[in-house]
């Protein structure tokens, strides 16, 4: 068997915490050969749970143990820190979004194609099966010709401390949660077009704390994506056919342990396929340890096309003011 992609973490956030390290422990393919924070305490802490060396950010960059860096710091820092890494001669795996711009994605994978290093965007979600078994069934026509897509990803208010209310550090619903339902339409229908768009913002902070946009297959499919902070939770999206629709919760955040559940509904009633749990976060490393692995280094031309769409959102969008702030807070 090859010998397991030595990997190292930069950054230790909640997301890396979580979800991805239990993860990339678990995956046969890779180990952790160092962890980097600004916190050295923080460092040491995670390192003693889940391997490898305490060091800083350029300390892990330089470290000849790691073959490939997985990104995990704020949205506003990937790019200075994704193209840290290629320079120095690293693999990258970075959490979504890859940057806050098309213009900073394309200059990445530019720079990873010209050094021959595999670049990825951390998009677990497309690495769940029941996406596929989606797929599947449009493919075989069980809702007829697709006329129309909706997909929703929606939180309620986070603490008012969070990243995700900082314009400096990449904040904003478009950004952490607006990308999951463009790639969603992305991946079932290809090429898209935007039609119009409105984000919802926050006036003490600046940032986008909702929004929603209409879109335009080749195809025809008309599709329609919500994103928000300030939301009762919702994960889900729904294809509506000329004979029937199709619906699948929590589309964006299947736990590892879940039973996913296709809703199909037609003219004989409401029918219900029952699909294999899945650990899409486990699956998200495999692909990218394989990549590296066989020296597949072409980029995934949705990486591009996602930041560009999102530039086109947050340049045409119409804008309304939130009522409330960050957290709940008046």
């Amino acid at each position: 068997m090859s010998a397991p992609l030595r990997v190292g973490v930069l950054g230790c956030g909640s997301i890396a915490k979580r979800k991805a390290l239990p993860s990339l422990v678990a995956c046969p393919g890779t180990v952790v050969a160092a962890v980097a924070s600004r916190d050295k305490d923080k460092a040491a802490r995670y390192a003693a749970e889940f391997g490898g060396e305490p060091v800083g950010y350029e300390e892990l960059l330089a470290h000849p143990g790691v073959d490939a860096v997985y990104l995990a710091v704020p949205t506003g820092l990937h790019h200075e820190w994704t193209r840290a890494a290629l320079e120095a001669g690293k693999h990258v795996l970075a959490e979504k979004p890859l940057t806050t711009s098309a213009a900073d994605t394309r200059e990445l994978v530019e720079l990873a194609a010209a050094r021959g290093l595999v670049l990825r965007e951390n998009f677990v979600f497309p690495h769940h099966a029941q996406h596929r078994a989606v797929r599947e069934l449009l493919a075989a026509g069980r809702i007829g010709e697709p006329r129309s897509f909706d997909a929703v990803f929606c939180i309620p208010p986070l603490p008012s401390t969070d990243v995700r209310y900082s314009p400096q550090l990449g904040g904003g619903a478009l950004l952490d949660l607006g990308v999951y339902p463009i790639r969603a339409a992305q991946d079932l229908f290809g090429e898209l077009e935007l039609v119009g768009a409105c984000l919802r913002e926050d006036p003490g902070t600046g940032v986008d704390v909702g929004g929603s946009a209409l879109l335009v297959s080749a195809g025809g499919v008309m599709v329609g994506v919500r994103f928000g902070l300030e939301h009762a939770y919702g994960s889900w999206y729904t294809a509506w056919g000329s004979t029937g629709r199709l619906l699948l919760d929590r589309a964006f955040t299947a736990p590892a342990g879940l039973e996913p559940v296709v809703r199909i509904t037609d003219a004989q009633g409401e029918h219900e396929e029952r699909l294999p749990a899945d650990d899409q976060f486990r699956r998200a490393f495999e692909a990218f340890a394989a990549q590296v692995r066989e020296g597949r280094h072409e980029p995934d031309p949705a990486t591009l096309r996602t930041a560009e769409l999102v530039d086109e959102v947050r340049l045409s969008a119409r804008r309304a003011s939130s009522a409330g702030s960050p957290g709940g807070l008046a």
